[in-house]
């Protein structure tokens, strides 16, 4: 039994050195993902492909990871312990991709008095079911089906007739999308910037963040498919989306082994407002192409 007691002590001290390694690690593979988009629209789509392959393919990804959904977990991998970076991270992914459908679905394919397209109403309803729920439905349940609807708006534009609303590629409805991600990073900006934060708060605010930008940055590409007339007319604005892209990739893929929150004249890094370098990049890049878009 003595020697039991220190074989059961070092198996449990590799376990908490070891798991935190294999979850970062496992992230930073997850966190990388690359659509087709030459494979998933091929020339001559109508539109809206983009934009409704895109945004099915960043929940899809994040539901049938290696890890699942995390926010809704046990206590020893869900949102509060051991796993909660990658939960942080994936309720950022959310809250960005909820904004983005709504607005899909409420300006993009929507004008004055026409018609909702019902999938995209689906989609949207369905993402707005609690994230931490485990059961009666489950969040992967629910999210699971919002895929399943954006899949079905993308095939209504593949079939004849056509079933699906497509985007109407106006500057004021873009301009609509790009003021609420300005607005979330404007939001994700106040929150890297306060200067007190719990400490165990800390990296709860950094993936959270990460989340935003891997969404919109993953999304910038949809747009330019989607708006290539006027992108091809008036080369600034694709100038400007490359120079919003970059940072907002940069963000997503920001992965510490540690987020340390040291101090403006400490030692230690901040990766708080490290991580703020790259949103207020993107942010401002934003602001310019809403100001190019309203000329």
């Amino acid at each position: 039994m003595r020697r039991l007691v220190p074989i059961l002590a070092a198996l449990m001290a590799l376990v908490f050195v070891f798991t935190p390694l294999v979850l970062h690690f496992g992230q930073k593979a997850h966190n990388d993902l690359e659509i087709d988009w030459i494979g998933a629209v091929p020339e001559g789509s109508l539109p809206g492909v983009a934009f409704g392959t895109g945004t099915s393919t960043i929940m899809d990804h994040e539901l049938r990871g290696a890890t699942g959904w995390r926010p809704n977990d046990l206590i020893l991998w869900g949102p509060t312990l051991m796993a909660d970076n990658n939960a942080s991270r994936q309720m950022g992914i959310l809250q960005a991709l909820r904004e983005t459908v709504r607005v899909f679905k409420d300006h993009l394919t929507k004008i004055s008095s026409d018609e909702y397209d019902q999938n995209l109403v689906q989609a949207d309803n369905l993402l707005r079911n609690d994230a931490e729920k485990w059961a009666f439905p489950s969040a992967e349940d629910r999210y699971g089906k919002a895929v399943e609807h954006l899949e079905a708006y993308v095939e209504g534009l593949q079939v004849e007739p056509v079933t699906s609303r497509q985007i109407n590629a106006r500057n004021v409805e873009l301009m609509r999308l790009i003021q609420v991600w300005s607005d979330l990073l404007g939001s994700a900006h106040a929150d890297l910037l306060r200067d007190e934060v719990p400490w165990f708060q800390v990296d709860d605010v950094f993936y959270r963040t990460t989340g935003y930008c891997h969404v919109m940055g993953q999304m910038v590409p949809a747009i330019r498919i989607e708006y290539s007339r006027e992108l091809e007319a008036r080369p600034i604005l694709g100038t400007l989306f490359d120079e919003a892209q970059a940072p907002l990739e940069r963000c997503a893929a920001m992965k510490p082994l540690v987020v340390l929150n040291g101090g403006d004249t400490s030692f230690m890094a901040n990766q708080r407002r490290n991580l703020d370098a790259y949103v207020t990049e993107a942010r401002q890049k934003f602001y310019s192409v809403r100001e190019e878009l309203d000329k």
